[in-house]
């Protein structure tokens, strides 16, 4: 005698990975939100110490004058007819920003009385000068 067996289908296990992306997604989202953007000058420069260095919280144009004076705003380099249009587009895009000039121990004093000047024309009276704490 034969039996016969009845056979089940075997069932498929799927891994259903829906939630999963849900909450990649939504970490995404969390990182996107709460993520600091630093905006830098274009080229690092050696700055001067200062006993009375303090932190600037809102310094959101940030001009850096390099070892030759060259001037640098938005990773771009600017000629020095040209730092007033640029800081009053940034000044624009953010009123209560302020503006910090990253001058260089080498350079000249007067590209940075320049910059200032062209920061002031612009608009922009909170203008500080960056350096180093000791």
């Amino acid at each position: 005698m034969r039996q016969q067996f009845a056979q089940e289908p075997e069932e498929e296990s799927n891994i259903d990975i829906t939630p999963m992306l849900d909450v990649v997604f939504i970490m995404l989202i969390f990182f996107i939100v709460t993520a600091t953007f630093i905006k830098e000058a274009g080229i690092e420069v050696n700055r001067p110490d200062a006993a009375t260095a303090v932190k600037q919280e809102k310094a959101n144009i940030l001009v850096a004058i390099g070892p030759n004076n060259d001037i640098w705003i938005d990773r771009r380099q600017v000629d020095i007819r040209s730092v007033r249009p640029n800081i009053e587009r940034l000044h624009a895009e953010n009123p209560q920003g302020s503006v910090v000039i990253q001058a260089d121990k080498e350079s000249k004093t007067d590209t940075l009385i320049q910059v200032m000047d062209a920061a002031r024309s612009a608009g922009v009276y909170n203008v500080s000068i960056a350096a180093n704490e000791q």
